[in-house]
């Protein structure tokens, strides 16, 4: 039969001026216009831009410079997500799928946009179908339509059958017309749909929504309370009604001040940070991040489920000789002839990869082929080596090959102990059809010798499976290969146990058993590697996959984090949370050290951000409920937010932290920022109680605003520890620009800042201290019940 040469170069030409391509808008990445809104039209911004422009134009302009934080937050959020936009979007593109085709008569592997309308597409095992397709030719093509269907099942083609895009070649291979492009096409439509719908679940991030909701019910009704009672300070409604009494300006700008200590404005921000940083950091080691909170993930994992080959191995086979069935003494010839057969073919697997250029045709013509299948266990291809002679040789697993041979079946697993991959070549005068329609006699064909190929060992393996061992994270092998070879593979990495068959696992109940003793599985199918995911899930684990094939893609996409490794197939990398580009596994120790800092540097500094809403909230009520003038302007509060949380936050929430997860982290927040929240209030209303009526206002806020910041260091100084020399350096630093705020002539003026009473500022500093020293009690008790951890 000719072999159809494909499209020419100028049909292709002629298609693309056409617009028959397989273009679609498939973002990796959110748009601009998404990153602008997320970061500047938010509910707290709503808030403080309406207090700002009541300030602005009712008050004094200074009164406003909490506006700048709201400003510099959203600017901040910005750069940094558009920096980790275009690493992602960079990075994505040698992360997409392929596709095979044959133009001019010649095989090249395209990008999917690249394909056109009329494409020759030739789909091998693995291959994701990225445009719609009609089957021209094909060799016992099975397709694995989960993803389109949720049906698993898999699903055989013949020619004229449609092959859908975003459905796997599970075996086989085929020539296919492609019929449908971009628009018309299902692939990106897929991909974007498992994408949508498959946020891993992020711990740091729940607690934050969280925590915003909780301040959205109660910030309307408290800002009402908060207005009626300045009002009331302040003359009442007959004070506001007189055009000559000016009050209803001060009560306007201690509502103001008082909105402003409540709202977290830094927390989202920060949060976001961490992750965008962390992705950013990852990206220059060739680790795509495709979630951002995927980076938290895997600090969160205590299961690490792998696929040996191609994560352990470097997945590269290489054939390492023939040998003879015990007993035999036979010429090899026709078992050459028979693998330069099974290795001349463009879309084979890796096994046929291994075997090409090793071995001669000579005369001999491939009639008929027969791809491998997981469910057959053996590859087969019909050879006519003269008119009168043909014979269909297969190529395959020895428990398959050699189930009537017991001794060929025990040599064939002394190999396999080796660490070796040992495969069975038999043959048969039955037709491949044959062996399709009647699979059970495969075995009437006779063994002709062992085929021996051997992976090769990632040399960072050991090291990096000891790291999580160290770490408490438990490494489950699951292989497809013989489990005397997965046996091998596991002692050389030190893990010690004996692969178990998987095969023989045939319940739920059996599965669940068998991960209670072992952790290293052979012969396992891909529903079994689905089924273990999910039986470890029900029993509380996180769980991590990791693998390059197919087969992996299922249990990739229903585990907690997927990982894939950068030569996996594009279903593969589609599902997955975290590709490694380079498909080095010792990424995973930097990505793990990366979530750990996260999460325990953001919960650090939502212990800052959640102690001044409680003690905001505080102010605020007990402020308007006793009829109180505030204690503070908005620019002063604005100053030790600055200096005592938004300064210190930043450098906090990207310092180095190796704290291992635990779980719990709005809970543990609450607990600690509710009290430290009350002590600082209480120490706000102890020092503000004599001075408002003993001072000039002036002098009473300025004096108060000490107490204040005092109490609100110290907070940062316990959840800084243990005290390194930086982290030392960074509160003396805060702590000098505080002072030199109360000396520079500048400054004294637009905080209004005023000190001349040396006996009330002694008072407010034994205040301060008094607050400090309870915020210093109540985290040694905290500590003590583990509510904070210093560990870095």
């Amino acid at each position: 039969m000719a072999v159809d040469p494909g499209l020419s170069t100028a049909e292709v030409h002629e298609r693309v001026a056409q617009g028959q391509v397989n273009v679609t808008h498939a973002p990796t990445s959110r748009s601009l216009g998404d990153i602008i809104r997320e970061n500047v039209f938010t509910f707290f911004n709503g808030i403080l831009t309406v207090c700002f422009i009541a300030v602005l134009l009712l008050g004094d302009l200074r009164d406003g410079f909490f506006f700048g934080v709201v400003v510099f937050n959203a600017l901040i959020g910005i750069v940094q997500e558009l920096r980790a936009k275009r690493a992602l979007d960079r990075l994505a593109v040698l992360a997409a799928p392929e596709t095979a085709v044959r133009r001019d008569g010649a095989v090249s592997v395209i990008r999917p946009e690249e394909v056109v309308l009329g494409d020759l597409v030739i789909a091998r095992p693995g291959d994701q179908i990225t445009a719609d397709c009609e089957v021209l030719l094909t060799t016992a093509l099975f397709m694995d339509e989960s993803l389109l269907t949720g049906e698993s099942d898999p699903v055989g083609k013949k020619p004229g059958d449609r092959l859908m895009s975003g459905s796997l070649v599970q075996s086989g291979t085929a020539e296919a017309r492609v019929t449908a492009v971009g628009a018309d096409s299902y692939a990106s439509k897929l991909t974007a749909k498992i994408k949508r719908h498959s946020l891993v679940h992020s711990e740091l991030r729940a607690a934050t929504n969280r925590i915003l909701v909780y301040l959205s019910w109660i910030l309307v009704p408290l800002i009402i309370i908060i207005v009626f009672g300045r009002i009331a300070t302040y003359g009442g409604f007959a004070a506001l009604a007189d055009p000559n009494d000016q009050s209803w300006r001060k009560a306007l700008v201690d509502a103001v001040a008082s909105v402003v200590g409540i709202i977290p404005e830094g927390l989202v921000l920060l949060t976001s940070l961490a992750f965008g940083v962390a992705a950013i950091s990852l990206s220059r080691q060739k680790v795509l991040v495709q979630e951002l909170a995927a980076v938290e993930v895997l600090a969160r994992v205590d299961v690490l489920c792998l696929d040996k080959t191609g994560t352990l191995t470097t997945g590269t086979i290489g054939f390492h000789g023939l040998q003879q069935l015990p007993g035999a003494d036979e010429d090899l010839g026709p078992c050459r002839v028979a693998l330069a057969a099974l290795a001349t073919d463009d879309a084979g697997n890796a096994t046929s990869r291994a075997l090409a250029n090793r071995f001669e045709l000579g005369s001999a013509v491939v009639e008929e082929r027969l791809a491998f299948s997981s469910f057959r266990a053996f590859s087969a291809v019909r050879v006519r080596e003269s008119a009168a002679s043909t014979t269909t040789w297969l190529l395959g697993a020895p428990e398959r090959l050699l189930a009537g041979h017991p001794a060929a079946l025990d040599e064939a697993h002394v190999i396999a102990s080796s660490g070796r991959r040992t495969l069975v070549l038999s043959r048969t005068d039955l037709d491949a059809d044959v062996l399709v329609d009647e699979p059970e006699r495969v075995r009437e064909a006779t063994p002709a010798c062992f085929v021996i190929l051997e992976e090769t060992l990632r040399p960072e393996a050991a090291a990096t499976l000891a790291y999580f061992a160290d770490e408490g994270v438990r490494v489950i092998i699951m292989s497809g290969d013989n489990p005397h070879t997965v046996s091998s593979i596991a002692r050389q990495l030190s893990l010690g146990d004996e692969a178990l068959d998987a095969s023989t696992l045939t319940t739920d109940d059996e599965l669940t058993a068998a991960l209670a003793t072992t952790s290293v599985f052979g012969r396992v199918a891909p529903e079994q590697k689905q089924r273990v995911v999910a039986l470890l899930q029900a029993q509380g684990r996180s769980v991590a996959m990791t693998g390059d094939g197919v087969n992996d893609a299922m249990a990739i996409k229903d585990a907690d984090l997927g990982i894939a490794m950068g030569n996996a197939t594009p279903a593969t990398r589609a599902v997955s949370r975290l590709v490694l580009l380079d498909s080095r596994f010792d990424r995973m120790p930097e990505v793990l050290l990366l979530g750990r800092r996260v999460i325990a540097n953001v919960e650090r500094v939502s212990n800052l951000f959640l102690s001044k809403t409680v003690y905001g909230i505080i102010l605020a009520l007990f402020t308007a409920i006793f009829a109180w003038e505030f204690p503070f302007l908005p620019r002063q509060l604005t100053l030790v937010s600055v200096l005592a949380i938004g300064v210190p936050s930043f450098f906090l929430a990207l310092a180095p932290n190796r704290r291992r997860y635990r779980a719990g982290v709005l809970p543990r927040v609450l607990r600690f920022s509710v009290p430290t929240g009350l002590i600082a209030a209480a120490s706000c209303l102890l020092a503000y109680a004599p001075l408002r009526t003993a001072l000039p206002q002036i002098e009473a806020r300025s004096l108060s605003t000490i107490a204040l910041f005092i109490v609100s260091l110290w907070i940062v100084s316990v959840l800084a520890r243990p005290l390194s020399k930086p982290r030392v350096a960074l509160i003396l630093a805060v702590s000098v620009a505080f002072v030199l705020a109360y000396l520079l002539p500048f400054t004294q003026s637009f905080f209004v800042l005023q000190v001349t009473s040396p006996g009330w500022l002694l008072y407010v500093l034994l205040v301060g201290a008094l607050g400090a020293g309870g915020i210093e009690l109540y985290y040694r008790f905290a500590k003590r019940r583990g509510l904070v951890v210093d560990r870095t």
